[in-house]
């Protein structure tokens, strides 16, 4: 599939001027576009229909967005990516942690809402094995067989624990994840709510990887959120 043209996607949103101008964006780009505008209509038509990715409008008239995914994941690994308001973190982070897959925040551009539709639809449809294949983000390599990583051939020494952060946000690359995620991907499912261990681990990994810790190449703050580790494939 190139998803660029040939992806659909079912567009979730109770405000008409918002979906018009997506659906115009969207099918001007080659999407194929489906339009509801509540959560019931939402996961019915999701269920009846195959589409490629959805975008969902957090603040719906009958139920709420979170409801929506909680929902679809119970049945569906379909892309979602999130529409919501500035500054409504709290609903970001509740959002990634039921399931979704990135969020846009309210007003957002043309090229932004692009870039974030590919990025979740390259996700979707990567088949590598990241068990054992070798991870990349421009010069920086994970090797899982060796447990080697590398920035520009430089070998890099981490702790185990750097090591596991490293490969969890690699292995879901362009991929917002939120602490709690990370903290029970990395350290175990007890934990959730120790955040300082987490942004204590990131710094120190930014030193080892990074050419300049405050102004990031590769780990990218989600502020409020989480972190995304940026990958140029």
């Amino acid at each position: 599939m190139n998803v660029q043209t040939a992806a659909k996607i079912l567009v979730v949103e109770d405000e008409p001027a918002i979906r018009r101008a997506v659906r115009t964006n969207l099918t001007g780009h080659g999407f194929r576009v489906v339009e509801v505008e509540s959560g019931m209509k939402a996961i019915e038509e999701q269920a009846a229909r195959r589409v490629d990715l959805i975008l969902l409008d957090l603040g719906l008239p009958d139920m709420d967005g979170l409801d929506v995914i909680r929902d679809i994941r119970a049945r569906s690994q379909t892309p979602i990516v999130i529409l919501t308001v500035r500054d409504a973190e709290r609903e970001k982070v509740a959002a990634l942690d039921l399931g979704a897959d990135d969020y846009l925040t309210k007003p957002f551009g043309a090229d932004e809402l692009l870039a974030r539709i590919r990025l979740a639809l390259r996700h979707a449809t990567r088949h590598t094995d990241a068990a054992s294949a070798v991870l990349r983000s421009g010069e920086l390599t994970l090797d899982p067989e060796g447990r080697r990583v590398t920035v520009g051939g430089r070998d890099v020494h981490l702790t185990p624990t750097e090591y596991e952060l490293l490969r969890t946000l690699m292995s879901q690359p362009n991929r917002v994840l939120t602490d709690q995620m990370l903290l029970r991907q990395v350290w175990g499912p007890s934990y959730g709510s120790e955040a300082h261990y987490l942004h204590v681990y990131v710094a120190r990994l930014r030193k080892k990887i990074e050419t300049d810790s405050q102004e990031p190449r590769y780990l990218k703050t989600e502020p409020g959120v989480g972190y995304r580790l940026l990958s140029d494939d």
